[in-house]
C-alpha cells in the first residue's frame, strides 16, 4: 500500500508575512533519503548526566504556566502569579497590547474567613458576564483524573468569596458551572446534580436517584478513560434547562483491586469495568428544568447497552440538542438533532466505515443554523460545514493532509483556526481557512520547525503560544495574530534550556525507511556521544505503536528524552519508529490499516524498519538490539520479542496488555473487533499467545494498583512464561497505578532498574 500525502504547492508569503497556500491535489510522500534530516550534529564536549541529578534535582525540569484564561471582553488574559512574600498567588490580568499588569484578585482576598492561607487554585473559570470567578481547589482523583474537589465563587463587584456545596463532605463536588447569567451554579455530588443560587445559597437537588449504579451528570471508569467523558451536563443557552447523561452500570462486571500497603490489613477497591465482550453501562440523555422538575428523555434509537452516546451539546439554541451515537463496534457514528421538549430525534448526519468512525469534538453552530464537522470521508480529516436541515456537507478544507485540531471559529471575520502540518507529520502549526470553503488557507505560524500549540483570545487577535522542538524546551509567549508578532515572553525555561545545551550530546537525526510494501515510516536516531562510524553500537528502540500515540515528532520529549540522552552518553544508539496505525496525521488509510492487526502489522513494521536500518547503517550491531515501551508500547515490546526472537535480544515491557481480551470494551473493541466474531484475531494479536517463542532477555514491570491496564494481565503472562520454562525478570511496584509514578523515589528506582538491566543484557559501547 502506498500512501500519498501532504502539500501540493510550496508556501508563499502573502501580505504581513503570512504564509498563504491553496491545497487541492496530492503529492507522494518524499522518499526515505529525501526525508533524512540531522537536527543537531552533537558534541562530545559537555556535562554528563547522572540519574540522581535527572530525577532528584529540578535542573532539567521545563515548567509550564499556571491556568491562563482569556477574558471574553478582549481586555486581556488572566493568570496566577506567586506573591512576593508568604504563601499563595494573586490572580493578575495582562492587557494584550500594552501588557499592563493589574491584580484582579489578591491572595489575601482568596483566603477564606477563619483561615490563614489562601486557596490553592487547581483551575478557575470566568462567568460569561466576566464579574464572577469559579475556583476549583482541594482536588482528588475520581477515576484517573482529578475531577473531585471543592468550589468557591469570587464576586468581583462585591469582593466576596463564597463556598459552594457547604453541606457536602470536602472534595466531593464535580464539574461546577455558572449558568449563562452567572446567578446560579450547577454541580455534581455523589452522582446527583444540584443547582445553587448565589444570592442566598439556596440549593435545589435536581436528581435524586444517583447511587452506586445510577450515575447522573458524570461517567463510569471506561467512558472517562476512552471517550474523555467526565463532565456530564450542559446548561441551555437561556439558562432555563439542563441536559445531562445518565448511566446505569447495573450488570457491568465489577473489577476488584487489593491494596496491601496502606493499612494493617488489605483493603479492596471495586468498580464497574467492562472487559472485551462484557456488558457496558446503559446510557441515556435527558433534559430537565434548572429549577427542578421531571426529566424528558431523548428518544435515541438502539439498545442503550450496544451503543455509546459519545457527545452531546445544545444545538446553537435552547430548543434542540445534537447527540452523537456510536454503535458498539464504533463503525458508525450517527448525529441526531433532538427536541428538548418532547425528546423526538432526527438523524442529520452519518459516518460509516469498515473499521471505526471518529466522533467529533469540535461541533460549532453558526448564525445561519449550520454547524461545523470533522470527517475523514475524503481519506483525510477535514473541516466541513453541514446544512442543519438536509445534512449536506460542504468542505471548508481540502487536500491530502489532516486537520489535527480545530481551535476556534470567528464567524464575524469568516475564519476557522486549526492545527495542521501539511508538509510533514512530525510538526504542528497554526492555520486558518475561510469558512465559505473558498480554499484560501493561511499558515500563521512562522517558519520555525517544531511543534506549536495555541490558546486563542475570543476574537483570535491574540494567542498564548507554546513552542518546542526536539532540542528546544517548551517556551510560552504571547503573540498577536495574524502576523504572529511576539508581545511578551511568558515562560522561557532558560535554566532547563541552558542545562540541556551544556550536556554532552550525540547527533540526532530524523529519517525514513520503508516497510516491505513500500510504505514510508518515520523514525529518529540518537547517536552516542563518542560516536565512531567505523564501530558497531548496541541500539535500543523506544516503541508505542498503537493508535493513541506518536513517538516520532519534532517536539520536546521531557524526562524520557533526557533518559535517552543519558543512554547515548553511556554508548547506546537510541531510536524510535512510528509504525502504521499510530496517531500521526497521515490520513485515514494510515490509521485504519491496523484494524484487527494490533501486534501483527504494527510489529512487522518495526521489524522491517530494523532491517532497513541495518542495511543502511553499518554502525548498528545486529547482535545487540533492544526494545522498550510502556502500556501499548509494553505490549508491542512483548510482540517484538515473541514474534521476532532472533532479531530482538532484550526487551523492557512496562504495564503491558499481554492478553487483549483483558482490556476494556471501548478501546479494544474499536481496534480489534467484537466477540465472538473476532475471537481468532484476539488470540493471534495477543502477545501471550506467542510467549513460548521468547529467547531474549525480558524485564516485565507492572504496578499492582493499575486500574487501567490491570496487573492481572502480567500475572497471566508470568504463568504462561513459567509453563514454557522461560526465564525472565519481573518487578511489581506495590500500589502504583498505570503511570508508575506514585511514591517517593519511584521514577528514579524504575529508570535505574531499567538502565542496569539494559547494561547487563545489551552491553554498551562501540566494538
Amino acid at each position: 500500500m502506498k500512501l500519498t500525502s501532504f502539500l501540493t504547492q510550496p508556501l508563499r508569503l502573502g501580505l504581513s508575512g503570512v504564509a498563504v497556500m491553496t491545497l487541492l491535489g496530492c503529492s507522494t510522500l518524499p522518499s526515505a533519503n529525501d526525508r533524512a534530516q540531522t537536527i543537531t550534529a552533537g558534541s562530545a564536549e559537555g556535562e554528563l548526566l547522572t540519574l540522581e541529578k535527572l530525577y532528584t534535582e529540578p535542573t532539567y525540569h521545563a515548567g509550564g504556566v499556571p491556568p491562563t484564561r482569556w477574558l471574553a471582553d478582549g481586555s486581556g488574559y488572566t493568570t496566577l502569579e506567586p506573591i512576593a512574600e508568604g504563601e499563595g498567588h494573586d490572580l493578575v490580568r495582562y492587557h494584550p497590547q500594552t501588557q499592563q499588569r493589574d491584580v484582579l484578585i489578591s491572595a489575601a482576598e482568596l483566603t477564606p474567613k477563619g483561615q490563614s492561607t489562601p486557596l490553592q487554585l487547581a483551575d478557575y473559570h470566568w462567568s460569561e458576564t466576566g464579574d464572577k470567578l469559579l475556583i476549583f481547589t482541594n482536588t482528588k482523583r475520581s477515576w484517573r483524573t482529578h475531577t473531585l474537589g471543592d468550589y468557591w465563587v469570587f464576586d468581583l463587584q462585591q469582593r466576596t468569596l463564597q463556598q459552594l456545596g457547604a453541606f457536602a463532605e470536602p472534595s466531593t463536588l464535580q464539574f461546577a458551572k455558572f449558568d449563562p447569567q452567572a446567578t446560579r451554579v450547577a454541580y455534581v455530588m455523589q452522582n446527583n446534580i444540584y443547582v445553587e443560587r448565589l444570592r442566598d445559597g439556596k440549593i435545589t437537588q435536581l436528581t435524586t436517584d444517583g447511587s452506586d449504579t445510577i450515575v447522573n451528570g458524570t461517567f463510569d471508569w471506561v467512558n472517562e478513560e476512552e471517550f474523555f467523558l467526565r463532565d456530564g451536563f450542559r446548561w441551555s443557552p437561556d439558562g432555563k434547562e439542563i441536559a445531562y447523561w445518565q448511566l446505569d452500570t447495573e450488570g457491568t462486571p465489577i473489577f476488584t483491586m487489593i491494596n496491601n500497603t496502606d493499612a494493617l490489613y488489605p483493603t479492596l477497591k471495586s468498580f464497574p469495568y467492562p472487559k472485551v465482550g462484557e456488558t457496558n453501562a446503559a446510557m441515556r440523555i435527558g433534559v430537565m428544568p434548572a429549577d427542578g422538575g421531571e426529566t424528558t428523555w431523548m428518544k435515541v434509537p438502539g439498545d442503550p447497552r450496544q451503543h455509546y452516546l459519545v457527545r452531546m451539546q445544545w444545538a446553537g439554541n435552547s430548543d434542540q440538542l445534537i447527540i452523537q451515537q456510536l454503535t458498539r463496534s464504533q463503525a458508525i457514528n450517527r448525529a441526531f438533532l433532538a427536541d428538548a421538549d418532547n425528546g423526538t430525534v432526527r438523524e442529520v448526519l452519518r459516518e460509516t466505515t469498515a473499521s471505526w468512525a471518529e466522533y467529533v469534538d469540535d461541533v460549532q453552530f453558526l448564525d445561519d443554523g449550520s454547524f461545523t464537522w470533522l470527517s475523514e470521508r475524503s481519506g483525510y480529516r477535514h473541516i466541513y460545514r453541514v446544512d442543519r436541515d438536509s445534512g449536506r456537507l460542504n468542505a471548508i478544507t481540502r487536500g491530502n493532509w489532516d486537520v489535527v485540531e480545530v481551535l476556534q471559529i470567528n464567524e464575524q471575520q469568516g475564519w476557522v483556526y486549526f492545527i495542521a502540518s501539511p508538509e510533514t507529520p512530525l510538526e504542528r502549526y497554526l492555520f486558518r481557512a475561510r469558512l465559505n470553503g473558498s480554499g484560501q488557507l493561511e499558515r500563521l505560524t512562522p517558519d520555525q520547525a517544531g511543534t506549536h500549540s495555541y490558546q486563542l483570545s475570543a476574537n483570535a487577535d491574540y494567542a498564548v503560544h507554546t513552542y518546542s522542538s526536539v532540542t528546544q524546551v517548551p517556551q510560552v509567549d504571547m503573540v498577536s495574530l495574524p502576523e504572529h508578532q511576539q508581545i511578551r515572553m511568558i515562560k522561557a525555561n532558560e535554566t532547563a534550556q541552558q542545562a540541556y545545551n551544556a550536556l554532552a550530546k550525540g547527533a540526532i537525526e530524523f529519517f525514513q525507511v520503508e516497510a516491505r510494501d513500500g510504505l514510508p515510516l518515520d523514525g529518529y536516531l540518537m547517536k552516542p556521544v563518542d560516536f565512531d562510524p567505523t564501530k558497531e553500537y548496541p541500539i535500543l528502540f523506544y516503541v508505542y505503536g498503537e493508535p493513541w500515540g506518536q513517538t516520532v515528532s519534532n517536539s520536546w520529549g521531557y524526562e524520557r528524552f533526557l533518559w535517552h540522552t543519558y543512554l547515548t552518553q553511556q554508548g547506546y544508539l537510541v531510536a524510535s519508529i512510528d509504525n502504521r496505525g499510530t496517531k500521526s496525521p497521515r490520513g485515514f488509510d494510515w490509521r485504519r490499516s491496523i484494524y484487527k492487526n494490533l501486534g501483527v502489522v504494527t510489529v512487522r513494521d518495526q521489524y522491517d524498519a530494523l532491517q532497513q536500518m541495518l542495511d543502511r547503517w553499518s554502525f548498528i550491531d545486529e547482535n545487540r538490539v533492544g526494545i522498550w515501551g510502556h502500556s501499548g508500547g509494553g505490549s508491542q515490546t512483548l510482540n517484538a520479542l515473541f514474534r521476532y526472537p532472533q532479531h530482538y535480544h532484550m526487551g523492557i515491557a512496562l504495564a503491558p496488555v499481554p492478553d487483549l481480551t483483558l482490556y476494556d470494551t471501548i478501546y479494544q473493541e474499536r481496534y480489534s473487533g467484537l466477540l465472538p466474531e473476532a475471537a481468532e484475531r484476539y488470540q493471534e494479536t495477543s502477545a501471550i499467545t506467542h510467549a513460548a517463542n521468547l529467547e531474549g532477555d525480558l524485564l516485565l514491570v507492572h504496578g499492582t494498583a493499575d486500574d487501567n491496564v490491570h496487573f492481572q494481565g502480567s500475572e497471566r503472562l508470568v504463568n504462561e512464561l513459567i509453563k514454557h520454562g522461560k526465564q525472565f525478570e519481573f518487578f511489581a511496584y506495590p500500589n502504583r497505578t498505570h503511570g508508575l509514578r506514585e511514591g517517593a523515589g519511584t521514577t528514579l528506582h524504575l529508570r535505574t532498574m531499567m538502565t542496569e538491566f539494559l547494561k547487563e543484557n545489551l552491553p554498551a559501547g562501540g566494538r
